[in-house]
């Protein structure tokens, strides 16, 4: 019987570790590689050539779906599993925009994780149920994708100089992208704004 080969992305080396544990205890998964951040996942995978790919979506470096949309221009044979602690409808809808195969939760049962990994493998795409309902009912996302940027720099700490210098932008146009934000969003402040962002799953 052939091997499914895994790439696991995991940044806290516990979860790393029980989770590649896991997956091995499984006669027909090979972990072929694991790794603690999200820019090297395309290398280790183009190394390594597994047929499925694992990914945490909070990884330093890159975030698990910019990885994943990297991963499938790169190595369209390797299949993405996203795992998340969170189920924001707006990251399940960024996840099926970069092409994922499969979006599980952390807290789902082990035995799941083996049989989404399995279906990935086999071509299926692998969604919880819920998590597509609460997606579909979800309000779409009102930001550009400028502005969506400008408020992630801004959210990651940096300041309208920087986010400035980073855009090729003035600082008076990231202040007005910062007023228009917080106006579409009937935010209180660019905190507030940032807030409602990440709680609706918008910026990583």
């Amino acid at each position: 019987m052939l091997s499914t080969k895994i790439l696991l992305a995991e940044d806290v080396q516990m979860i790393r570790g029980a989770l590649v544990a896991l997956l091995e205890l499984e006669p027909d998964f090979e972990v072929v590689a694991s790794v603690d951040r999200g820019d090297i996942i395309v290398k280790t995978a183009l190394e390594t050539r597994p047929d499925v790919a694992v990914i945490d979506i909070d990884l330093p470096g890159m975030d698990g779906l910019t990885a994943a949309a990297a991963l499938r221009e790169r190595l369209p044979s390797c299949r993405a599993l996203i795992l998340t602690s969170l189920g924001r409808p707006g990251t399940l809808r960024r996840a099926m925009a970069a092409h994922v195969c499969g979006f599980l939760l952390k807290d789902a049962p082990p035995e799941q994780l083996a049989r989404s990994v399995r279906a990935v493998a086999q071509g299926q795409r692998v969604i919880d149920p819920q998590l597509a309902m609460s997606a579909w009912d979800a309000p779409a996302n009102p930001l550009s994708p400028r502005e969506l940027e400008v408020l992630r720099q801004a959210a990651h700490g940096a300041a309208v100089t920087e986010i400035a210098a980073s855009l090729y932008l003035s600082k008076g146009t990231v202040q007005n992208y910062l007023t228009a934000i917080v106006t579409k969003l009937n935010a209180r402040n660019r905190v507030d704004a940032i807030r409602i962002a990440e709680d609706a799953g918008w910026i990583p």
